[in-house]
């Protein structure tokens, strides 16, 4: 493959800063375009890399049952940047992993912009052919500039497929009554106050979600037909599957208990800690299209939310992914221009950590191509050969969405180990940890970047 002396990284988001991170340790020159400050997106409001968008939770860190916590595992293993400044910056959050977002940002763009061998240039970038037979690292993420979009439909000869996101509301902590609200983590998890709690009565609840309905809502009318991802729905879409569909989702009132009251809630609204010094708060579950009025009139009627003041109302914004099966090869290049990959949220994973993985993966990847180097990819064991795997080969071209990481997509265990009765359920996960995480240890010993 031909190149010139550096490689390309477009877009400093979670996936960028990672591959740019990886790459750097090869002695290899990056030239990394962010378009923000100077042009702005829907929903970014900082000027720095790695901005945290929709929420501020890594979601669960338990890494014997959890595939995300699998995940997270492998990334420290493999010197993550993301995983390195989440860990830095963490706050409270019971068995996850969130963070103090800004700290957590500027973390990453310190670090970034002190590694002296990636030049950052706050330009758009609006043609892939501009940069001829570089190595080029696509990782705009959710908020792809329309016109470079439209350069990558052209590449494809493909339409990207699009979603949209929504973002929940964040409270400060000092306008929550908490002679209504309590501190408790489900069933005493965590530090076991690591959340918030306001309950809700039956007859509050149902109110509430009436309300909701009649809310006004932000309309799209440009992007009627796209759906919404499924980890990230906004309530409204929740409740128009049931009145009682939040009641076993992000309100769920088990493992509460409250002390303020004899009796159990019918329904409970959580909300966790924001930032380092605790002063901001965020309504879990609580993404929403309600327009910015509505929700401020709406969400104080929570119990406990009455006086509260908002530091961020709820929003929507446009996500955009490529039919990755059908256009990557396994490797993460795209089939018709190889030296161009593709890395992050556009590749069609979903979260702050899969997109992380990717980008870790694309910029070795990137890295062993500008080197003339083979690289071997990581066992479909481990979380992120599952991963790398789905987007690339296993998953339906035809049906392709966006996908966390999750054990259905790791192979089948009882299939390896060949025993008449199969292991199921908290078991069967345990071993599929334990085995992820050590064959994730034996390929990073083994390629030895």
């Amino acid at each position: 493959m031909t190149h010139t002396n550096k490689i390309v990284i477009i877009g400093g988001g979670l996936a960028g800063c990672e591959a740019a991170y990886q790459i750097s340790k090869f002695d290899i020159d990056v030239d990394f375009y962010e378009m923000r400050p100077k042009v702005k997106t829907e929903a970014h409001q900082t000027k720095y890399l790695a901005e945290l968008v929709c929420s501020n939770s890594f979601r669960s860190d338990d890494k014997e049952y959890n595939a995300v916590g699998v995940l997270h595992e492998e990334l420290r293993i493999a010197d993550s940047l993301i995983m390195k400044c989440a860990d830095n910056n963490k706050v409270p959050a019971g068995s996850a992993l969130a963070v103090d977002r800004n700290d957590f940002t500027k973390d990453v763009n310190k670090t970034i912009k002190s590694i002296l061998n990636i030049n950052i240039i706050n330009q758009e970038v609006k043609n892939l052919d501009e940069f001829k037979n570089q190595i080029v690292i696509v990782s705009t993420g959710p908020l792809t500039s329309k016109k470079l979009s439209e350069s990558i439909k052209i590449k494809t000869s493909e339409n990207s497929l699009a979603f949209y996101d929504a973002i929940a509301p964040i409270v400060y902590k000092e306008t929550i009554n908490m002679s209504v609200a309590w501190k408790q983590s489900r069933y005493d998890k965590g530090n076991g106050d690591d959340y918030i709690n306001c309950p809700l009565s039956k007859e509050e609840y149902y109110k509430f979600i009436e309300e909701i309905k009649k809310a006004p809502k932000m309309e799209f009318k440009k992007f009627e037909d796209t759906p919404y991802f499924e980890g990230c729905m906004p309530i409204e879409e929740i409740i128009r599957r049931g009145d009682e569909t939040l009641r076993y989702g992000a309100m769920k009132p088990i493992g509460l208990t409250n002390p303020h009251k004899n009796e159990e809630p019918y329904a409970v609204v959580q909300l966790r800690q924001d930032n380092k010094s605790g002063t901001l708060y965020n309504i879990v579950g609580f993404q929403t299209k309600m327009k910015h009025g509505a929700q401020k009139e709406i969400f104080k009627t929570i119990p406990g939310l009455k006086n509260a003041e908002f530091a961020r109302l709820g929003g929507l914004h446009r996500n955009t992914f490529i039919k990755s099966p059908k256009l990557l090869d396994p490797f993460l290049r795209l089939k018709k221009c190889q030296n161009i990959l593709f890395a992050g949220q556009i590749t069609g994973v979903e979260g702050y950590v899969e997109s992380s993985a990717i980008g870790f993966m694309a910029g070795i990847i990137a890295a062993h191509d500008f080197k003339n180097k083979k690289l071997k990819l990581p066992p479909e064991h481990t979380a992120h050969g599952a991963l790398l795997r789905h987007i690339t080969m296993n998953a339906n071209p035809d049906t392709f969405q966006p996908m966390n990481i999750n054990f259905g997509l790791m192979p089948d265990i009882n299939l390896d180990l060949k025993k008449k009765i199969h292991i199921k359920g908290r078991e069967k996960k345990k071993i599929q940890s334990n085995t992820a995480i050590s064959s994730f240890k034996e390929w990073i010993n083994e390629v030895n970047f």
